[in-house]
């Protein structure tokens, strides 16, 4: 018999009081009573609408089922059929405005908890000591640059075809902006490197410390390959171009996320500088502003506010975010928009201050009539300017990619973003190279760059056997 609870199981957690001061994992995962208890919430639809809510359609009902039989290991099969990053993909996906989005369950109570489920079987899954079996190679050559989710999954899925894969990240370590943007606390780094390490088992080359554009070129690389495929995301950061913003204090996310998450920059004696205590302000609502705000809330700031032009309805970051930033104690500013940073000016030239952020001058905003995109534009009101003193300031309106690529490879053609122009196939303008993810599209979600190296795999794979 089906479980009629209009509830999901309740996830664990950390205590927000205890886990704001730490950077461990906030949430547990279920355990197998709860896992097979809210598998039996899963209806088994004749028509599944979730699996048309999965960038990579994965076949949800169906691990569903093997859950319900205790077949945990089958479950993994077959997600793993569909995903490369299963694990991350049960932390981090925005499954409440996908899959679970279109699930029955939610018509009249809470969807099944289909990410959780996810994470549960990926998490028993890597728990075991199970071989990764090599495929046998066909002796076709590609080369992947950047090793985020869209250039894990391609690779991932050239690999399971035979094709000898090369990643090249610029990094010192594989992940993109797994490990270089989520924090540990919503993404351990031990599971990301667990998905690179299976990688690595089925054949897949990472060479870190290698930036295409500088290192080496794409054209030198299609002089080995095959083909190539260009995952290099999106981290060239935006600033609003107020006064203010090359003052001492002032970063983008980027900056002040891969400090703390990739140079471990919340260690006692770190590698790399970074802001610790003091009263901070981040700009913006998404997932990475609430990621930045957290962040800075656990290296010991006394006070952080989330500055955003919008109200809380339009906010675009995850409802499970928001929800847990507020319990940890942030401080959200709706309705205001930054107009200037003000900074440290004493009469004294030796000041250790001077130079330093010490207020940011916002003014209030209202919503007035929805744009183009139907969200409702924020308009300014006159003479309502104030000032938030503040220690630091953290930029997160949002990034570009990085020019590098199309500037040192000929005949690529690009957006006025600077995103790579591709076709339905994700085939470039270039014969022989493929694009997806953030290096396209402009930041967005990890599972659907996901879904774009994967089609772009299927698409590379069509060409060589073709040829």
């Amino acid at each position: 018999m089906p479980n009629m609870s209009l509830n999901k199981n309740p996830m664990p957690m950390q205590d927000p009081k205890v886990r704001a001061k730490n950077f461990e994992e906030v949430t547990y995962g279920y355990s197998k009573e709860a896992a097979q208890n809210e598998a039996d919430r899963c209806l088994n639809c004749k028509n599944p609408l979730c699996v048309t809510g999965c960038p990579v359609n994965i076949s949800i009902p169906e691990f569903i089922n093997k859950i319900k039989e205790g077949d945990y290991n089958g479950a993994y099969e077959v997600i793993s059929l569909s995903s490369s990053l299963p694990a991350v993909c049960g932390r981090v996906c925005p499954q409440e405005s996908q899959c679970e989005a279109k699930c029955v369950r939610g018509i009249k109570g809470e969807p099944v908890g289909i990410g959780r489920l996810e994470r549960f079987v990926a998490d028993y899954h890597n728990s075991l000591d199970i071989e990764v079996n090599k495929p046998i190679s066909n002796g076709h050559k590609v080369a992947i640059v950047g090793s985020g989710p869209s250039g894990l999954t391609c690779a991932g899925d050239l690999a399971k075809k035979g094709y000898e894969v090369t990643i090249y990240e610029a990094l010192h370590a594989a992940g993109g902006v797994l490990v270089y943007g989520i924090p540990e606390f919503r993404l351990p780094k031990t599971i990301v490197q667990k998905e690179v390490d299976n990688l690595i088992k089925m054949g897949v080359k990472v060479i870190t410390n290698v930036v295409v554009g500088k290192t080496l070129t794409v054209d030198e690389l299609l002089e080995e390959y095959e083909a190539v495929y260009i995952g290099s995301g999106a981290g060239l950061p935006s600033f609003m171009g107020i006064p203010g913003e090359s003052l001492n204090g002032v970063y983008s996310a980027n900056e002040f996320l891969t400090r703390s998450n990739l140079m471990k920059a919340y260690l006692d004696d770190p590698d790399t500088p970074i802001m610790k205590g003091g009263k901070v302000a981040v700009v913006g609502g998404g997932n990475v502003a609430m990621d930045a705000a957290r962040t800075a809330l656990r290296l010991g700031a006394e006070h952080v506010y989330i500055v955003y032009r919008r109200s809380m309805e339009e906010l675009p970051a995850r409802k499970e975010e928001v929800e847990h930033a507020i319990e940890e104690g942030i401080d959200f500013r709706l309705l205001n928009n930054p107009v200037e940073i003000i900074g440290y000016q004493s009469s004294d030239p030796k000041d250790p201050k001077n130079g330093y952020v010490k207020a940011m001058k916002c003014i209030k905003m209202e919503l007035g009539e929805p744009d183009e995109n139907g969200r409702r534009r924020p308009i300014e009101i006159p003479g309502s300017e104030f000032e938030i003193e503040v220690d630091a300031v953290i930029m997160s309106i949002g990034t570009t990619p990085n020019p590098l690529i199309k500037s040192t490879t000929e005949g690529l053609e690009v957006t006025r973003k600077g995103g790579i122009i591709v076709d339905d196939n994700g085939k470039t303008s270039r014969d022989r190279i493929y694009a997806g993810g953030d290096a396209v599209t402009g930041a967005a979600t990890v599972i659907s760059a996901m879904g774009a190296g994967k089609l772009a795999a299927k698409s590379i794979d069509e060409y060589i056997m073709n040829k």
